[in-house]
């Protein structure tokens, strides 16, 4: 007993043709905005990858663009064949062709839930990459005469403007390191001196951000020294008042920058659609299969998923499967 029988007439079946050749050039659409995403998160994480502790993270990325284009292959191809099957004459050059076209699309189907799966599941991974790269680079801060270090200073500062954060988890992650380097301490000065010989490390360590923490839409000058001294500043209470300094941690900004791209919707909207135009696809394959039979290519035609039920359609393929296999010796 067959699957899901519907009965189909021949308007019935060129307008599921028509709306499966639609759908094919939408998914087409969506494989080119896939795989310029892949492009860009690309190119996103390879701007930051000093942040990324060594950490490879381009799987995701490559994986999108792989998809993307495979999405553009298989739907422009299942656009010709369902264009061509408005025609009856035209479907007798691809009905070989259908059946493994659904069962290779069925199976890149699946290898997109399993991609998209990945992008939820690479947010441990990044989070834990972001948290040692931004550690290791608030740590070389002050390395601007450094080979291979001059840079970071650049790279924070832009980083913490650009997405309004400070620090790895916090500006107070900026009291716990030495970011000025000591060539621009003043040694003359007693309070400098005692500062270094009262750190274990010798670590020139004080309640102060560079200026990139300062939160720009503060209507007071941004203090980002001695910000723990109430003293040091008119009517001011950093226990109470709201500072000036970006409060959210950068880890925090560009784990929810990256979650973003990758959990956009456009890897659900292609799953659905592929499997959205499977059905149809199917469908539109066994009716014209039985107007083949009938001769007539005007009258209904039954469609269906599966010829026969579930059980029996597993027990078929079971029994293909042990013919194929080599007899034991």
């Amino acid at each position: 007993m067959a699957v899901l029988k519907v009965k189909f007439t021949k308007t019935r079946r060129d307008k599921l043709a028509q709306v499966l050749w639609i759908l094919n050039w939408i998914s087409v659409v969506t494989g080119v905005l896939l795989f310029c995403l892949g492009l860009f998160l690309k190119v996103e994480i390879n701007k930051r990858e000093e942040l990324m502790a060594g950490r490879d993270v381009q799987y995701v990325p490559n994986m999108l663009i792989a998809v993307g284009l495979l999405a553009c292959a298989i739907n422009f191809l299942g656009g010709k064949i369902c264009y061509d099957c408005v025609d009856t004459n035209k479907f007798l050059r691809w009905k070989l062709i259908i059946l493994p076209y659904i069962i290779c699309t069925f199976f890149f189907t699946f290898c997109v839930l399993v991609g998209a799966v990945m992008c939820y599941s690479m947010h441990g991974e990044l989070e834990e990459a972001l948290n040692v790269g931004l550690s290791d680079a608030l740590k070389f801060y002050k390395d601007t005469d450094t080979p291979g270090r001059c840079f970071l200073k650049r790279t924070v500062d832009m980083l913490q403007i650009h997405f309004q954060c400070c620090g790895n988890s916090g500006y107070k992650d900026w009291f716990q390191i030495q970011w000025i380097s000591n060539r621009y301490l003043d040694m003359s000065q007693k309070e400098v001196v005692d500062r270094l010989r009262s750190n274990v490390e010798g670590k020139y360590l004080m309640d102060g951000v560079p200026f990139s923490c300062c939160n720009v839409n503060s209507p007071r000058p941004c203090i980002q020294q001695q910000i723990n001294n109430n003293s040091a500043h008119f009517n001011y209470e950093h226990q109470t008042e709201e500072l000036n300094l970006w409060m959210r941690g950068c880890r925090q900004a560009l784990l929810e920058y990256y979650t973003h791209i990758m959990q956009s919707i456009g890897l659900t909207v292609l799953i659905l659609g592929i499997l959205y135009m499977l059905t149809g696809v199917r469908y539109l394959q066994t009716a014209l299969e039985n107007v083949l039979r009938q001769g007539d290519p005007d009258s209904e035609s039954d469609g269906w998923l599966l010829e026969n039920s579930l059980m029996e359609t597993a027990r078929t393929n079971l029994n293909i499967i042990k013919s194929l296999a080599p007899e034991k010796l």
